[in-house]
């Protein structure tokens, strides 16, 4: 099919009306809506940025607000009989970042000043709780109507300062005043909404508002945001064909390399994959696999939770949990797993029923070199544009199986990096060396076991297997003696992959390495 005749993408559209009157792609989520609504009066959902959150706050905005029109030949025009206009308060907490309590304050009357023009309201009060209250009682008088209340993006004000001991608890305060009113307005309100990206318990929607129901981990709802495998081939299978022959490659495998870069999201046990929304429409629509989630905004907030709990980038693997140990409220954390998982940096990778234990784990690959590469300046204090630069270089040695050249690539690279403190133990150039062999885009581990030992570095490639051994200060010769003498290889026999034996030595005056030794 020719690309010019599909519909255009709906990339960075957040309004459902938009998509709809433009005739846009929409991916029909209504059927979720009608559960939704029947299911609870209160209903709480976290996903990360990105994934389609604002989009479904304005679909359940147009449902409320009777717009039968917008919703012709979707799912919910084939059950919805009724169509009741209801008035609707709608609350983006979105722009509400890097604000001091002041400022906070006064944009939650703007955005309260805001809902009351729609209504042909006005209020003098300053007291954003107060006059919540009082703009859903009023609403409620003049239309004769329940009044749904959509909140988008609640937590939006505290997760930059999630850190901050200081900041943190004057904004909570803010905030739980402001949802406070929800509660007593039981009477007055005909569904409540709420989306957001973390959970924070000490905040009226979830201390206070006893019946909230959070959909979060509820499997009914697993494909409530984003887009599902299934989507895309019921869905977008022509704009799949646009960019299989845009790559010069099959139907099939072009599933597979947009699966790699942006797929593998689960939010329940049994979700089905999921898609990053916002970055496989731009892939889509660029016919590129690019790092779009992470261009649109810097993780600041993860990379100070990261230093505060002492995470180094080999930890980001598979981990172990229960639900309560990562679906859990943010400001109480004891690890930094809540926040990986919510913020949509880890997800669920497997469950077992019987020990009710869940594997999580990076997604895909554009979040992993994403992270690595937000991580890099950690290790090496420098423009991080001559880091990836190099990895890039590096990646073509590799390619050609040229393992001295790249090596050498390194070792220039770290000759150029101005001193960094804490540099003097082998740990340090471990984890070095784990960032930089994570953005080659290729499988590697840490301090992997065998039956004599660990081995410090394994780097998996389709042809080879590697296996570094660090030294610090000693020599390449004495790396590549333990290798042999804790007989290494032996772990990865049953790999069918030739083994390479890598011996390196740091020199801690230096920074960089001084030799190293080769052995297949």
């Amino acid at each position: 099919m020719d690309s010019k005749m599909l519909k255009r993408l709906p990339v960075g559209i957040q309004s459902f009306s938009e998509i709809i009157n433009m005739d846009r792609l929409y991916i029909d989520k209504t059927a979720y809506i009608h559960k939704m609504t029947d299911l609870s009066k209160y209903i709480f959902l976290s996903r990360p940025r990105r994934f389609g959150k604002s989009l479904l706050v304005s679909t359940i905005q147009s449902y409320f607000e009777g717009k039968k029109d917008l919703f012709k030949g979707l799912d919910i025009d084939r059950v919805e009989k009724e169509w009741t206009e209801y008035p609707v308060l709608r609350f983006s907490l979105a722009s509400a970042k890097h604000m001091g309590k002041e400022q906070l304050e006064d944009y939650l009357l703007y955005i309260l000043a805001e809902n009351e023009q729609r209504f042909g309201l006005t209020s003098e009060r300053r007291e954003p709780n107060i006059r919540l209250a009082s703009l859903i009682t009023r609403v409620y008088e003049k239309t004769g109507k329940q009044v749904v209340v959509l909140i988008d993006e609640y937590d939006a004000p505290l997760l930059d300062v999630v850190h901050e001991q200081e900041q943190l608890p004057l904004l909570r305060q803010v905030m739980r005043n402001f949802y406070s009113p929800l509660k007593d307005c039981d009477p007055y309100l005909r569904f409540v909404f709420i989306t957001g990206i973390t959970k924070f318990s000490q905040l009226s929607i979830f201390s206070e508002l006893n019946n909230l129901k959070n959909i979060s981990m509820d499997p009914h709802f697993a494909a409530l945001c984003g887009i599902s495998v299934d989507e895309v081939k019921a869905q977008m299978a022509d704009y799949l064909e646009d960019f299989a022959r845009a790559k010069k490659t099959s139907v099939d495998e072009a599933l597979e390399a947009l699966k790699k870069q942006y797929d593998g999201y689960h939010f329940t046990p049994f979700s089905p994959d999921i898609f990053n929304p916002f970055s496989l429409l731009n892939a889509l629509q660029d016919k590129q696999l690019k790092s779009y989630w992470f261009e649109s905004g810097t993780p600041t907030f993860l990379i100070e939770m990261l230093r505060k709990f002492n995470v180094v980038p080999s930890m980001l693997k598979p981990t172990k949990a229960v639900a309560s140990a990562f679906d859990a409220p943010t400001e109480n954390m004891t690890s930094v797993i809540p926040l990986l998982y919510q913020s949509g940096y880890f997800t669920i990778k497997d469950y077992n029923e019987v020990s009710e234990l869940y594997v999580l784990d990076i997604p895909n690959t554009e979040i992993r070199i994403g992270l690595m590469e937000s991580l890099l300046p950690d290790y090496v204090q420098i423009d991080a544009y001559k880091g990836t630069t190099t990895v890039g270089e590096m990646y073509l040695a590799l390619l050609e199986e040229d393992l001295d050249e790249m090596l050498r690539l390194l070792q220039t690279y770290l000759l150029t990096i101005p001193q960094c403190d804490n540099t003097n133990y082998e740990g340090h150039y471990q984890q070095l060396l784990y960032v930089i062999f994570s953005l080659l885009g290729r499988y590697v581990d840490v301090e992997v076991r065998t039956a004599t030992g660990r081995v410090d570095m394994v780097l998996r490639t389709a042809r080879k297997v590697y296996l570094f051994e660090l030294k610090l200060g000693r020599s390449a010769e004495a790396a590549m003696q333990q290798i042999n003498l804790k007989d290494y290889p032996s772990r990865f026999a049953l790999s069918g992959l030739p083994v390479v034996k890598v011996g390196i030595n740091f020199d801690a005056t230096k920074h960089t390495i001084t030799d190293w030794k080769i052995e297949a």
